[in-house]
């Protein structure tokens, strides 16, 4: 199986409402500080509506980036319960962790 497959079934594990870092999502696949790996294949994904891609943030509670702007993005978030203020995931149980 492809690296991004894999990575993609992983992601497929966080439910609506809670978010992952990069970070974590590396370290359920096997990458060993894979964070910029696992961002560029977020942006790259040719699955948004069925992999959710805007639930991965940064570890320092950041929403980070995303394909379509992270307006967007904190919209999404928002819209599935995770309460975001200047940028920033308030609710740190909010991270799911695999």
């Amino acid at each position: 199986m492809k690296l991004e497959h894999k990575v993609y079934k992983e992601l497929l594990k966080v439910p609506k409402g809670k978010v992952t870092t990069y970070g974590e999502l590396a370290k359920a696949v096997g990458l060993k500080n894979g964070q910029r790996a696992i961002g560029r294949m977020m942006n790259k994904n040719p699955f948004p509506v069925i992999v959710p891609c805007h639930r991965v943030i940064l570890s320092s509670g950041k929403i980070g980036g995303y394909a379509w702007g992270e307006k967007i993005k904190t919209n999404m978030l928002s819209k599935e319960g995770v309460k975001i203020k200047k940028g920033k995931i308030l609710d740190k149980d909010k991270i799911y962790r695999f």
